[in-house]
């Protein structure tokens, strides 16, 4: 994928223990200061493109998207025609459909999560005309916002008459409710890896449990056997 904006990850190199010295606070702070993603990949005719977003409850997703087709005339990616769009399909960690519309060659989606976890979006080109495509490939330029970064606090100020004081106090507050939201969300992952970690100690506890007791009744059947044996051949 090409990427109009990425964070890089940090190289875990030997001699270097940076990465545990790194508080969880500041990898939460981060992701709320970046949480939206920039950027665009190529798709053919019907090919499906999925991501996969983690996502807190109760909060706001806003997705918007442009479609660019390439011109074998001119060798560049050009706006695409008002006959192409696109089909977005957004599914909760439940895999229940949270969105499915046919949209244009530009849009903006939006959806509310209820459910904490990871989200999937899902996008491919709603045409089945061969023309539009003409052997080419469509770039789709992907821009996902999350949280307090779907407000528009410009539009807020003018319309709620703020002072920028004012208006930078409501952003705090937003920011703090969206870590609260990082948090929790956090907190219940633990809880389902803690979970699944007594799930899995417990069948282990019980497989062996049943190794033993079938070691045990095989040691005992043949003892027996080699019993009935003996006394078969009047060795005993």
């Amino acid at each position: 994928f090409g990427r109009e904006r990425s964070i890089k990850p940090v190289a875990n190199s030997s001699g270097s223990n940076l990465g545990e010295r790194w508080h969880p606070i500041f990898i939460l702070i981060f992701s709320c200061i970046y949480p939206a993603v920039g950027l665009y990949f190529h798709i053919g005719e019907t090919e499906k493109k999925c991501f996969i977003e983690e996502i807190p409850d109760e909060t706001m997703v806003i997705g918007k998207y442009r479609t660019q087709l390439w011109d074998k005339q001119t060798n560049a990616y050009l706006p695409s025609t008002p006959g192409l769009g696109m089909h977005v399909e957004i599914k909760d960690p439940d895999t229940k459909l949270i969105l499915s519309r046919q949209y244009g060659s530009d849009g903006r989606f939006t959806f509310t999560s209820h459910t904490p976890g990871e989200h999937q979006i899902c996008l491919h080109s709603n045409s089945t005309k061969m023309a539009l495509f003409a052997g080419g490939k469509l770039r789709v330029h992907l821009d996902i916002q999350v949280g307090e970064h779907t407000n528009n606090y410009p539009e807020i100020a003018a319309k709620d008459k703020l002072t920028e004081l004012q208006l930078r106090v409501r952003q705090l507050l937003d920011q703090v409710e969206q870590i609260q939201k990082e948090q929790n969300y956090q907190r219940y992952r633990e809880e389902r890896f803690r979970m699944t970690s007594e799930s899995t100690n417990q069948r282990v506890l019980w497989w062996s449990i049943a190794q033993t007791l079938i070691l045990i009744v095989t040691g005992i059947w043949q003892m027996k056997h080699l019993k009935s044996f003996f006394e078969a051949k009047k060795l005993v």
